[in-house]
């Protein structure tokens, strides 16, 4: 049975069924020192009952887990967090008002932020406390750091929110219930935040950036903050925008790690690639209007981006000829991609066949033919969910 990192338990549990759940949390293997149960019902009195027949001598034997090197272990990671915030006083954030703490998050963030590869490092090792935090409970000394643990569990989840891809992020739902399983309700509460509301502005939707946005955002004040949430709205926006644009998708990404590897490489601050991105914005939001500028649909458009992205393409058959081949393409593809074609290889055949006739009819370059063929079909398989539905 394959090992979990996190049990969530939801409905009642005990004696060996219980044991085995567990069992799969707290399995170590390779990096991983121990697991995360969340528990919804609270089922402490019935893992003391398991965990009593479990052991030998009716519960006398001597543990499997020595809880003194759990405690060890979730000090060592909890001075690792701490030198993040050297220089950075977070106790601000204990006795201040509901406003102040709101202001001491994101001047957190930025802090972490700003270091080299804080981002990554941070949330590595806050999720190595929180395991080992985990393990130590319950004890004094976990008790004495629970909310300084929260706060940065806080910060953590902050950053998640702000700065990873949707594809990756966790709901709101799901950060908070994490965070409260081992801080107060008052860090829980004021904990995650959003920075673009923190900072006054109203969030756009994923489909628009206006200009006064753009404006707001190169106006804030932490500039590493406002780089990490920019950059996240550009990667959700370009999947969004571009799914069905295979060369769009790949141009505009492109540029987007383009900037960053820049920015991350020192060879831009945080002021440059914040106007890189926002320039890369505005091309984004200006591209919705070039398929109906063409005078095509959004599949022929995928299709034309397909026929002229190899060179020389355009400058032989011109402009026209490509808009007309891309118009049959759409035609001809739909028409014959049958319900599951992606995994039917005589479906398969049959269209390449087809769309390597439509190129040589308009004589589309020979030595470029093979390759756009594989681009065409490649395009296609993102129009499959569509059309099957």
């Amino acid at each position: 049975v394959p090992s979990l990192h996190t049990l969530y338990i939801d409905k009642p549990m005990k004696d060996h069924g219980l044991m085995q759940a567990i069992a799969r949390v707290n399995r170590v293997y390779k990096d991983k020192e121990g697991g995360l149960i969340v528990d919804y019902l609270g089922i402490a009195q019935e893992l003391k009952k398991a965990v009593s027949n479990y052991t030998k001598s009716g519960g006398k034997g001597k543990p499997t887990f020595d809880q003194s090197q759990a405690v060890a272990l979730m000090m060592e990671k909890y001075e690792i967090v701490k030198q993040f915030f050297h220089r950075f006083d977070y106790s601000r954030f204990f006795s201040g008002t509901a406003k102040e703490k709101m202001q001491i998050i994101p001047e957190a963030m930025e802090h972490i932020l700003s270091q080299d590869d804080g981002k990554k490092r941070y949330v590595r090792e806050v999720i190595g406390l929180t395991k080992a935090y985990a393990l130590a409970v319950p004890s004094k000394e976990a008790e004495k750091i629970r909310d300084n643990v929260g706060f940065f569990q806080a910060i953590k989840a902050s950053i998640v929110k702000n700065t990873e891809t949707q594809g990756k992020e966790k709901s709101d739902t799901e950060l908070h219930s994490a965070i409260k399983q081992i801080v107060s309700k008052a860090v829980a509460s004021e904990g995650v935040i959003d920075v673009f509301e923190q900072a006054g502005m109203k969030k756009p939707e994923i489909s628009v950036l206006s200009d006064h946005f753009l404006e707001d955002v190169k106006g804030m004040k932490h500039k590493n903050l406002a780089f990490e949430a920019l950059k996240k709205l550009l990667a959700d926006q370009i999947r969004v925008r571009f799914k069905h644009n295979k060369i769009r998708n790949k141009k505009f990404s492109e540029m987007l790690e383009e900037a960053i590897r820049r920015y991350q490489n020192r060879s831009i601050d945080s002021a440059q690639v914040i106007q890189e991105l926002i320039e890369l914005a505005k091309q984004i939001r200006d591209d919705k209007s070039r398929g109906k500028e063409l005078g095509l649909s959004e599949e022929e458009e995928a299709f034309y981006d397909a026929l002229d992205d190899n060179d020389g393409a355009r400058d032989t058959l011109g402009d026209d000829v490509l808009k007309i081949m891309a118009r049959e393409l759409s035609e001809l593809v739909r028409k014959n991609a049958s319900i599951d074609w992606t995994l039917r290889e005589t479906v398969q055949a049959n269209l390449r066949r087809m769309v390597k006739r439509l190129l040589r009819k308009y004589g589309y370059p020979p030595d470029k033919q093979q390759m756009a063929t594989d681009l065409v079909l490649k395009q296609a398989e993102l129009f499959a969910d569509d059309w099957s539905s």
